[in-house]
């Protein structure tokens, strides 16, 4: 019913020659500004009991109610929209800015949003975008304030480029007009490139041929520097703020524009653009080498600095530009993290139910030891200076506890021993590492039970933990051996100057006994063999005989001379 009364009040206003959002104010009060039209979507003035009230936008009145569809007032703008003209839909178009704020809200933007983006869209196709730039421009500003910033419908996910935007040129030099035409076809063939930038991480030969043909346009930059005077003549910065630039590619034009600032400063930015495009982050690094970037680097440090010395202001234009491309790094990471959205709703604190997981609470140093610990010292200035605050327990008391857990008899669950603990069980790994080696050596083998003392545990559990019988008698053995190494040298250390003369004098006296037994029988053997000895025998034999009588002597005087000093030799 209300379309088809548009669609009437719209058709009815056509012969009549008046504008459709003007339609209809000859018929209403002289007070009234507004149409028929704006009157239907807008306002509707309802007289009760002599008492003037004014109902506010009827349509969305309806919508709001649920009388009608919440995309009512949507379906309506379209449809006005596509049975108007592009003169009326200005005027149509205003409207919709003024109900912006109204018609963003959540239970008709929901039903709605794809109608008005729909809408908009046709807009544009619709317009010129040579002579209605200022309408168009209204159009995109109204789109990025009434959908939300992550809307995905106004982000190019795959990152598309419009190559259907060519620039043409002329491809056959002109007669009659000096003019280096092959520095025109390089100069305007780079916007084959700035196009579509994929297409050279692609083909190395087409990354080559934009490198040759850029810088053959610097070098032509930098070799016809810009004064301060041509700058501040030929700068249309300001006049270029009101309409789109569109730069011809005349030929006859080429040295004019050359001379422009603003031109250079469109096609090197044009380069900046191309190249912050390829080194961006995670992009293109299979099929860039190493010799690309080096290049790419190469060749922005060149256009930057034509960039700085191109007048007016070149140094803050640069900064501007470096500026803005760093903050699109931004907004390409959102980008490629697939647009999360920035609006974050309110949480909704829900009641625990009974039974249900209850979150770990987070402490403010770290665990509820430290915790308790700073909040008791931060309660007590002394607590710090007290001498009972450190107090280490016997390791015999501490373990304990985990002892009488590990009893079976006990009939402790398991979920409530001491070695579920981590805090228990890391300072009696302390306490076991200074007080008990041997009981700390057996956690890698037992776990954090086996460094309990065994005298702790009852006599079922503590054969678990016993060491075998050949380590412990081997053990037992290496502990005799030291004890009586330990005992000997003590002794020997401790004996007296005087025993030790006396038993070097009775080892002397049995040494001069052997030697005259020795004697005995070689002589007895002698004398059985053939008689008594011969006087050359006896010569023979008494030289040796006086020879070991003299050492043995000297040798005995030397111990007694050394008992007497009472300086001992223990090896000996």
């Amino acid at each position: 019913m209300l379309r088809t009364l548009l669609q009437e009040l719209v058709s009815s206003s056509v012969p009549s020659g008046e504008e459709i959002m003007q339609y209809g104010k000859s018929i209403d009060d002289e007070s009234d500004t507004q149409g028929v039209i704006p009157r239907l979507l807008g306002y509707v003035r309802v007289l009760i009991a002599e008492m003037t009230t004014i109902m506010q936008n009827f349509v969305l009145y309806l919508c709001e109610k649920e009388h009608v569809e919440g995309g009512m007032i949507f379906q309506l703008l379209e449809d006005l929209n596509e049975m108007s003209t592009m003169r009326n839909c200005k005027d149509i178009f205003r409207y919709i800015e003024s109900k912006q704020d109204i018609l963003g809200k959540q239970e008709l933007f929901a039903r709605g949003k794809l109608v008005m983006l729909r809408t908009c869209n046709q807009l544009l196709r619709r317009l010129s975008k040579a002579n209605d730039v200022v309408f168009c421009g209204r159009i995109l500003m109204f789109l990025a304030h009434f959908f939300p910033l992550s809307e995905r419908s106004a982000v190019n996910i795959k990152g598309v480029f419009n190559t259907s935007n060519e620039t043409k040129y002329e491809k056959d030099p002109p007669e009659g007009i000096s003019v280096d035409f092959n520095f025109y076809k390089t100069f305007w063939s780079l916007q084959d490139y700035f196009c579509n930038p994929a297409s050279l991480s692609t083909a190395p030969v087409k990354w080559q041929k934009f490198t040759s043909s850029l810088m053959v346009v610097l070098n032509t930059f930098e070799a016809q520097p810009l004064s301060e005077e041509e700058g501040a003549d030929n700068n249309l910065e300001e006049e270029a703020t009101t309409f789109n630039i569109k730069y011809l590619t005349s030929s006859k034009l080429m040295g004019l524009e050359l001379k422009d600032p603003s031109f250079r400063r469109h096609i090197l930015l044009q380069c900046l653009i191309l190249f912050d495009y390829l080194k961006a982050p995670g992009k293109n690094d299979k099929d860039s080498s190493e010799s690309m970037k080096e290049e790419i680097k190469s060749c922005e440090d060149r256009v930057k600095k034509l960039l700085e010395v191109t007048p007016p202001k070149g140094k803050d234009f640069l900064c501007s530009i470096e500026h803005i491309l760093e903050r699109e790094k931004n907004w390409v990471w959102w980008k490629r993290d697939g647009c999360p959205p920035f609006e974050k709703q309110p949480i909704e604190k829900k009641p625990v139910q009974n039974g249900a997981k209850k979150r770990r609470p987070r402490w403010r140093l770290g665990n509820k030891e430290l915790s308790q610990l700073w909040k008791w010292a931060d309660q007590n200035p002394n607590a710090l200076t007290d001498p009972q605050r450190v107090r280490t327990p016997a390791i015999t008391d501490y373990w304990k506890p985990l002892a009488e857990d590990m009893d079976e008899s006990a009939g402790i669950e398991a979920e409530y021993h001491h070695k579920n603990n981590r805090v228990y069980c890391w300072k009696g790994l302390r306490f076991a590492a200074r007080q008990d080696l041997e009981g700390f050596s057996k956690f890698t083998e037992h776990g954090i039970e086996g460094v309990v003392p065994l005298e702790l545990l009852p006599p079922d559990v503590r054969s678990k933990f016993q060491g075998k019988p050949s380590d412990r008698s081997k053990r037992a053995k290496k502990e005799e051996t030291k004890t009586s190494s330990h005992q000997v040298e003590e002794s020997q250390i401790a004996t007296p100057a005087s025993e030790v003369d006396g038993e070097g004098m009775r080892a002397d006296m049995e040494a001069s006994a052997a030697l005259m037994d020795a004697d005995v029988t070689a002589g007895t053997g002698n004398n059985s063999q053939g008689g008594t000895p011969t006087p050359d025998e006896h010569q023979k034999q008494s030289p040796d005989t006086d020879v070991g009588q003299e050492a043995g002597q000297l040798e005995a005087d030397a111990e007694v001379e050394a008992g007497i000093d009472g300086e001992t030799d223990p090896e000996a």
